[in-house]
């Protein structure tokens, strides 16, 4: 891990090939529960709707576009004030299709402002990198006393029934998380398939896809990790689907469940049993399925 001493900042595509697409919302915390008070978005991703659900508020980000084409950026800024809780998720998988070989390729931002006592649930579909594709994704995720974010990431080598696997360009992740004004968590990976021994003994070996869930919150330590792997200890075995995962405490305030496998359903399984038993343990809500 690369620890990243900086804010964060947009994304930049090739400035000849570059289309910017923006989504912005504020959620606000009111008797009845949370409510989006302002949004934005320019094509081709909005807001597509809001559920309520028990005093927090589900939300379904749609893209009408077939995904992230070469020189495309998305951003996204969540505004989320105090006591408001916001479940986020998409419609399906991202889809990051090939890019030239001299572009920069496709990017996508994400900024988590979290208001006292706020919680945040980003929760989307994995994301597939097609062959020739390059991406960079980056999120920021700033926390206020007693707020809690946690979110979930599945990522896809390809289309594996196709032959693709690790046949994209590059692909490019970061997040860093700040507690007020402290930086206490920055990740940075960068994956160039053709320049990396990704089989290799101690990399990927014959695993494929990878997925990923943090939990950050001045209210978490050594046991809700311990509730996490207790749940993950029972996952149900699939045959001829491997999985791997480990549970690590962050430098503070926080966690981190890394998982790899050979599908993203597998990954999807593990990384929503390790939400739903944080979510019910912190929050004592039961798993969320709506969607399902």
């Amino acid at each position: 891990m690369n620890i990243i001493m900086s804010t964060m900042q947009p994304i930049t595509a090739t400035p000849s090939a570059q289309r910017l697409s923006t989504l912005r919302a504020t959620f606000r915390r009111r008797e009845a529960g949370t409510f989006i008070v302002s949004k934005y978005h320019t094509a081709p991703i909005k807001i597509a709707k809001a559920f309520p659900l028990e005093g927090q508020l589900g939300v379904i980000v749609m893209d009408v576009s077939p995904g992230l084409l070469d020189g495309d950026r998305y951003d996204f800024q969540w505004n989320v004030e105090d006591g408001a809780h916001v479940y986020v998720t998409n419609q399906s998988f991202t889809k990051v299709h090939p890019s030239h070989a001299a572009s920069s390729g496709s990017s996508m931002s994400q900024r988590f402002e979290l208001g006292q006592g706020a919680v945040v649930e980003s929760m989307p579909e994995p994301v597939m990198l097609y062959r020739d594709a390059a991406f960079a994704s980056e999120s920021e995720v700033r926390l206020s006393r007693g707020a809690l974010w946690m979110g979930a990431d599945v990522f896809c080598p390809g289309r594996t029934p196709r032959g693709e696997r690790f046949a994209y360009r590059e692909f490019r992740n970061k997040l860093n998380v700040y507690y007020g004004n402290e930086l206490i968590y920055a990740q940075h990976q960068r994956i160039e398939p053709s320049r990396q021994e990704l089989f290799a003994p101690g990399c990927m070996a014959e695993l494929t896809h990878t997925g990923v869930f943090y939990a950050f919150s001045d209210r978490i330590g050594m046991p809700e990790a311990d509730v996490v792997r207790e749940a993950l200890n029972v996952l149900p075995k699939h045959e001829g689907q491997p999985l791997i995962w480990g549970v690590s405490l962050t430098y503070k305030y926080g966690f981190a469940v890394m998982a790899a496998g050979n599908a993203a359903w597998v990954l999807q399984e593990a990384l929503e049993a390790a939400w739903s038993s944080l979510r019910l343990h912190l929050l004592h809500l039961q798993p969320l399925n709506f969607l399902r």
